[in-house]
């Protein structure tokens, strides 16, 4: 799933996997707990999202026992 000509990258950055690997935590668990889609928790994990609601990001932070900061970050692109 690659981006297309007219997409930019996202200056945000999604660190799911991280979280899942120091949880010992498979993306189907994950999918289990939250009740999303391991297709939508993919797109997240390989930070293609252009969007999340905030029950989604809520119920993924509950399930792993994280703030929003440590699931996301802002990095800006260099000039």
């Amino acid at each position: 799933m690659g981006l297309e000509d007219s997409e930019e990258p996202t200056e945000i950055q999604c660190h799911l996997g991280a979280l899942l690997d120091e949880r010992s935590m498979t993306l189907v668990e994950l999918s289990e707990k939250v009740n999303i889609s391991v297709v939508n928790l993919s797109v997240l994990k390989n930070n293609h999202a252009k969007a999340m609601r905030f029950s989604t990001l809520q119920a993924i932070c509950k399930a792993l026992d994280c703030e929003v900061g440590e699931l996301l970050s802002y990095v800006p692109r260099l000039p």
